[in-house]
């Protein structure tokens, strides 16, 4: 088995996969998501390319919606599942966070992108580099045709058949990370649940990454 280094832990290989329509290495080559079932072949494809069967998945934001609603569809083919400030999976966005984005969603430049992100983070210090290639990707590339999952039923969540870790952003803006922290509890009593100081949605995993990394490398090494 292939290992690297996870700060100072050496783990299995992990691969980095960038969300669709977002900058990064991938080139766009086939066909437009159109639904859930697509986004859910897509995911089978990429743990196919890993050549194992099962997988531990670790998923942001849009990225935890997705990774989730692959554990529902495809228990099977998961060990862990790491779902970092989830939103819109446990519980709804804040209405404050919803308008300041608005903009954004109608009209995407460089600009509203970082009013946004520099809001939402607050003092927090983010880095420049994966500041400026958000940018780019809101500006330079084609806007992406997002499928979205709907928010998964009390039902279908109590009947998550994985191992499940949620990380929470305690001074997130997105959603209240007090609420979606009782609603895990309430729907999957087996998750464990990690709300971290000194953090928002937007800055992890790099803020504050020592924290992020211990949590992780405490459950999926566990």
């Amino acid at each position: 088995m292939v290992r690297q280094r996870w700060g100072a832990v050496e783990i299995p290989a992990c691969f980095a996969v960038d969300t669709l329509g977002d900058a990064g290495l991938s080139i766009p080559n086939g066909d437009r998501m159109k639904s859930v079932d697509d986004l859910i072949e897509w995911m089978d494809s990429i743990v196919d390319c890993t050549g194992v069967d099962t997988v531990d998945v670790i998923g942001h934001s849009y990225g935890a919606m997705i990774a989730l609603a692959f554990a529902l569809h495809r228990p099977d083919r998961l060990g862990k599942l790491v779902l970092l400030d989830p939103n819109s999976s446990f519980s709804g966005m804040k209405a404050g966070y919803l308008l300041r984005a608005l903009p954004l969603l109608l009209s995407p430049s460089r600009a509203r992108r970082r009013r946004l992100l520099e809001w939402e983070t607050g003092e927090l210090s983010i880095d420049s580099d994966w500041l400026s290639l958000v940018e780019v990707g809101t500006s330079d590339l084609p806007r992406p045709d997002l499928v979205v999952p709907r928010r998964p039923s009390t039902e279908a969540l109590s009947a998550l058949d994985v191992e499940l870790l949620v990380v929470l952003a305690q001074d997130g803006r997105v959603h209240d990370a007090e609420i979606v922290s009782k609603s895990v509890r309430e729907r999957v009593p087996a998750a464990r649940v990690e709300v971290l100081k000194a953090s928002s949605h937007h800055s992890i995993p790099m803020v504050p990454a020592d924290e992020v990394n211990r949590v992780l490398v405490d459950f999926l090494e566990g």
